[in-house]
């Protein structure tokens, strides 16, 4: 029996897309059934890459994060694509003619919404042909990123943030190779002190061993650059962000937070540079 579906806007499109989830389905956000689902994916194959553009999924006015995402768009790097479709620049992505210098020239030409359109018509091993395109090389006190390399997070957490638990768990972890990536810790409580006595102990570690990798301690942004500001060493400023102003603000974050932080540490690191 035919059935035709029909969508009223780009957000209802991209959420009956979607994978099924549950969180979705909670929201009354999920495709009613497979065959919505499928719809809506061949729906959003045709859609132009310049219509995702012309209609941000959140107004600008109402969201600092998608007048962040349209102020820094590269209007001029995305003239070579805005004539596709999303079916069709997924296609470009996988095809083997497309190379990791021509990824990386649209790095932000390509929006957040566009990256989401695209992978709802990926699968799994799509995901991964298309991942493996792109280095992402990133540089702290070890070099991570490089093709044919392991990186592995240890996070030696303790139920009561005790500084000894917390480098024995480390020490246990890096004797079995692990902790390149980076040491972080998720600290049982979001107090100042006990952050800067983790960063402080962290340090100790990598300085005594002289290991190459890198230390961090995930609390709140505001209270690492305290314990920044007291002489805790810091490595990595870390902060979960999400993609709309009023999911970051449930954090207890603003835009104009997390500049502030990546602005203090650029101080920090060109001031040690400079005292070298």
């Amino acid at each position: 029996m035919h059935k035709s579906f029909q969508f009223r806007d780009l957000a209802e499109l991209f959420a009956k897309a979607n994978e099924e989830k549950s969180g979705d389905q909670l929201a009354g956000l999920a495709a009613g059934s497979e065959q919505e689902r499928v719809a809506a994916k061949f729906a959003l194959a045709d859609v132009l890459l310049q219509q995702i553009i012309d209609n941000p999924l959140i107004p600008a006015e109402q969201d600092d994060v998608t007048r962040l995402i349209l102020e820094t768009h590269d209007h001029e790097s995305f003239s070579t694509i805005k004539h596709m479709t999303v079916g069709e620049f997924r296609e470009f992505i996988l095809s083997d003619d497309t190379d990791e210098a021509m990824l990386k020239a649209l790095h932000w030409a390509i929006t957040p919404e566009i990256a989401a359109a695209v992978t709802k018509l990926m699968s799994n091993k799509d995901l991964v042909l298309a991942a493996n395109k792109i280095r992402v090389i990133t540089h702290c006190r070890n070099t991570m990123g490089q093709r044919g390399v392991l990186g592995i997070r240890l996070q030696p957490n303790h139920p009561a943030d005790d500084a000894a638990g917390i480098l024995l768990s480390a020490f246990d972890g890096l004797l079995y190779g692990c902790g390149d990536a980076v040491i972080g810790v998720n600290p049982a409580t979001d107090a100042v002190e006990s952050v800067s006595a983790i960063l402080h102990a962290l340090s100790r570690l990598i300085d005594t061993y002289n290991i190459p990798t890198q230390t961090c301690c995930l609390a709140h942004i505001s209270t690492q650059l305290q314990a920044m500001e007291r002489g805790a060493p810091l490595d990595l400023l870390f902060q979960s962000v999400a993609g709309t102003q009023k999911a970051n603000e449930s954090f207890g974050i603003t835009l104009s937070m997390l500049r502030e932080g990546r602005e203090r540490v650029l101080f920090i690191v060109t001031t040690q540079k400079l005292a070298v």
